[in-house]
């Protein structure tokens, strides 16, 4: 045998990571007429906790096939019922919405890139949604767009580094919104400690919130703007309308006494470049002006 010469690195073991079993296959083959002609494909399948980062290779064949802009929002539906297990949903791009009937467990819509997410309880559940954990932690971890939507009370580190989806959900624990960059989430229910830690951009909008748990550091807790309020309602209104969340449906059903119950939490530097851009958009100059003197004091 010739030795190898110092320093190149080449194949002695051969590795199986279990790609050939991955059930994102079998959603390849069904969304075909998605992939080739951009037809609406409608599909329900069972899904375990064995079952990890589905939908992440369909995204990838969506990507391949039809680049960063995806395809319509919705072409790929697809509906799952039973426990997820970690990743579901990860980087799906816009195009491809994915249900599930039952619970997940960590990084639910890590790097979503424009798909659509809507986890909810089992439709035979009895239990209140609101009050258990659906999901586990660091849900929407990376996001750069698409929409989050989960009935019901999800782990630490939610929406960690978002920096561009919407996310709704009904409870949330420790370190929320930590190290986010953009985007908006909306809390309608309790909040862990440390909320908002090292937050330099988005919105987080938070139904009666504990100040004592809000990691104000970067960030303050503001009333909502009549823009705000209007943002709000319409992530709210398209959130029942994905998972008929009993709390939302609540909220808007007597919207002018619900909408002085939350509070907006937004970093300061954040609120001074879009103060900026407004000013700069009102008088018809550069933005570019206006964001540095923002940015600079």
């Amino acid at each position: 045998l010739v030795a190898p010469a110092p320093g190149v690195r080449y194949a002695i073991n051969s590795q199986d990571h279990g790609l050939d079993n991955a059930l994102d296959n079998q959603l390849i083959a069904l969304s075909q007429s998605a992939l080739l002609d951009a037809q609406p494909v409608r599909a329900t399948l069972q899904v375990r906790n064995v079952n990890r980062t589905v939908g992440t290779m369909l995204g990838a064949e969506v990507t391949r096939r039809f680049g960063g802009a995806g395809l319509p929002p919705g072409t790929i539906d697809l509906t799952f019922h039973g426990s997820a297990g970690q990743s579901f949903g990860a980087f799906i791009p816009r195009g491809i919405t994915l249900r599930l009937y039952g619970d997940a467990n960590d990084y639910v819509g890590k790097g979503i890139s424009g798909g659509t997410i809507v986890v909810q309880p089992d439709e035979k559940a009895t239990f209140a949604a609101h009050e258990n954990v659906i999901a586990g932690n660091v849900i929407g971890y990376g996001g750069t767009s698409g929409e989050i939507f989960i009935r019901g009370i999800v782990g630490e580190r939610f929406c960690v580094r978002n920096s561009g989806a919407t996310a709704v959900v009904e409870g949330v624990g420790d370190h929320g919104c930590e190290y986010m960059t953009g985007g908006v989430v909306v809390v309608l229910g309790k909040t862990g400690r440390n909320f908002a830690a090292g937050m330099s951009g988005g919105r987080a909008f938070l139904l009666d919130i504990n100040p004592a748990y809000i990691n104000a550091e970067m960030v303050d807790i503001l009333i909502p703007t009549e823009s705000d309020k209007n943002l709000l309602h319409g992530i709210l209104s398209r959130y029942v309308a994905e998972c008929g969340s009993p709390v939302a449906t609540e909220l808007l059903s007597d919207w002018a006494s619900a909408i002085e119950r939350f509070s907006l939490v937004m970093p300061r530097d954040y609120a001074r470049v879009l103060a900026a851009m407004e000013r700069a958009e009102k008088e018809g100059l550069p933005r570019e002006t206006y964001v540095m003197e923002a940015t600079h004091g």
